[in-house]
Parts: structure tokens; C-alpha cells; sequence
């Protein structure tokens, strides 16, 4: 009897243990749940009730489409507490379509807050696209910006594969699948197809310019022939407005828009997942080189010296 009573006891008491441990899974599962969530959150654009804010947005590098900063772009749009942008730019340009798509949003923003564009060293190309998008342009003498265009590049490697022997092979639907393409000659067809396409996205770009900056079509075009210029001389040309920095930008935003000098100056800041920087990076650089059509950055390019 002493025997079952102990078997019966413990039983007690493995019920009660299973019990124990299944109510500390679940509450643990809710725990992960509610990290969880508040990762997510952190990830997202919050500042905290801190009133009125004037957000500091970073453009650095090339520019390719980026939905991280897209996405907080257009969380700023929805905030209303939001007075204002500085978009600080130190960028030679990127993707045609990156440099559009930053553009689009950030004009999406200034249709109910004013921009204001800080370029650093060099703003040029795409960056310069970025850049139009704010409603007030302010750089550096000595930043290199312009270099209004649009480029493809690829390369020709058939001598060198002939002097090896070796023969490519392509069989393709039509004579214009693929060009150019570096293991075969480009042929005037193709070239001219090229050219239609490269001719047809600097219409654009002029556009754009012509437009933001208030300028006629022709005059942008003549400034648009590749160059660079430095600050002082784009104020010059009317490309930008001011000569300055950050404190300009600032000095703007409260004299000539009637932003608060009270609001907060806050920076944008992305969270971006680890492993998807590590993807890009292998993506936008590595795996590109070991592309055969890695020379393009994944398209059209609006860049200075993409070299």
C-alpha cells in the first residue's frame, strides 16, 4: 500500500511538474511574441511624442532601389508631426530607376512639407536627381554635382577570346536579344538600339530637371552634356540655390518656410536586417562581377564616373 501511495504521489507530482513547464512554455511563447512585435516596431520610423520635427535624411553612396529607406520615407509622409526634411547628399548616382524612385518619394513628401537639399562632396548624376526633388538646393564651393545623364556600358572581349580560340556560342530569338553583349561584336542595329534607349531616359531626366528647377529644355540640355560643375558655379548656372551647409538648410526651412525654430532636428534612422546587407553586398558588388552582364548595375545608370 506504502508502495502504490508513492507511485500515486509522484505521478502528483509529475502532473504538477508537465503543468509547471507547460505554463512556462506559453508564457515564453508570448514573450517571443511580444519581442517580437517590438522589434518590428523598432524597425519602424518613431520618434515618441516629441512634437514638431525636422527629420535629417542621409543619401551616401550609389543609389539602387533601397525599399528599407523607401518604406520610412514613406512613413515620414504619413507623419504629420513631421515640419520639414534636409536630405543630405554625398552621392555619384546609381540606377536610373533608383534615382527615380528615390525622387517620387521624396516629392510625395514635398507636396506637404518643404525639402531642403544639402549636397557634401559630390552630388552628382543620380544624386543630383535626389537631389531636384527638395524644394531649395544648397552645396559646398567645392561640391562636385551635375553630370546631368544617362550611361550603358558593357565590353567587347572577342579579340581576346579569338587569340585563346576560343569561339562563343549564342543562339538568342532575335538579332537584338541580349546587346550588347560581350561575347560578340555590337553591330550598328544593335548600337542603335542602344542609343534609342539611353536618348529616351535623358529626355526624362531633362525633364525632370527643366521642371524642378524651373528652367526651358534647351538651356537644361546645354547644361546637360555629362559635366560636372563645383557649387559656385551650378548657383551660377541656376542648377542650385545657395551656397552653405547645414546651417543654411536649417536657417531655410525657419525664415523662408515658417518652420518652428522650436521643432526637433532628428535623424532618420534604418534598422537594416543584417543578413540583407550581407545579401546586398554580395549581390550589388560580388555577384555582379561574376555576372556576365554585371557592368550595368542592374540597368540604366545615372552615375559620375561609374568606373
Amino acid at each position: 500500500m506504502a508502495l502504490d501511495a508513492d507511485i500515486l504521489l509522484d505521478r502528483r507530482r509529475l502532473k504538477k511538474s508537465i503543468f509547471r513547464w507547460r505554463v512556462l512554455a506559453v508564457v515564453a511563447i508570448i514573450i517571443a511574441i511580444v519581442v517580437a512585435f517590438a522589434r518590428s516596431g523598432a524597425d519602424d520610423v518613431v520618434w515618441g511624442n516629441i512634437g514638431p520635427r525636422i527629420v535629417e535624411v542621409n543619401i551616401e553612396g550609389v543609389i539602387t532601389e533601397d525599399p528599407y529607406l523607401l518604406d520610412a520615407l514613406e512613413q515620414i509622409e504619413g507623419d504629420s508631426d513631421v515640419a520639414g526634411l534636409i536630405v543630405h547628399i554625398n552621392s555619384p548616382g546609381g540606377t536610373m530607376v533608383g534615382g527615380e524612385a528615390l525622387f517620387e518619394s521624396l516629392r510625395r513628401i514635398g507636396e506637404t512639407r518643404p525639402i531642403v537639399a544639402e549636397m557634401g562632396t559630390v552630388a552628382a548624376s543620380g544624386g543630383y536627381m535626389a537631389a531636384i526633388a527638395a524644394d531649395h538646393i544648397i552645396a559646398h564651393r567645392g561640391t562636385v554635382t551635375g553630370s546631368i545623364g544617362v550611361i550603358f556600358q558593357s565590353m567587347n572581349f572577342t579579340g581576346t577570346l579569338e587569340k585563346l580560340g576560343v569561339e562563343p556560342l549564342t543562339v538568342k530569338s532575335g538579332p537584338l536579344k541580349a546587346v550588347p553583349n560581350p561575347f560578340e561584336p555590337t553591330d550598328d542595329a544593335a548600337r542603335t538600339a542602344m542609343e534609342s534607349l539611353i536618348s529616351d531616359m535623358f529626355g526624362v531626366f531633362v525633364d525632370m530637371v527643366a521642371d524642378r528647377r524651373g528652367m526651358d529644355t534647351e538651356t537644361v540640355r546645354q547644361l546637360a552634356d555629362g559635366r560636372v560643375y563645383t557649387g559656385q558655379q551650378a548657383v551660377a548656372n541656376g542648377l542650385i540655390d545657395e551656397i552653405g551647409g547645414r546651417r543654411e538648410a536649417l536657417r531655410w526651412l525657419q525664415d523662408e518656410m515658417g518652420v518652428s525654430p522650436d521643432a526637433a532636428v532628428v535623424p532618420l534612422e534604418i534598422d537594416y536586417p543584417e543578413d540583407s546587407l550581407m545579401t546586398a553586398l554580395f549581390e550589388g558588388n560580388i555577384g555582379k562581377m561574376l555576372s556576365s552582364e554585371g557592368l550595368k548595375l542592374d540597368g540604366l545608370l545615372t552615375v559620375w564616373q561609374p568606373e
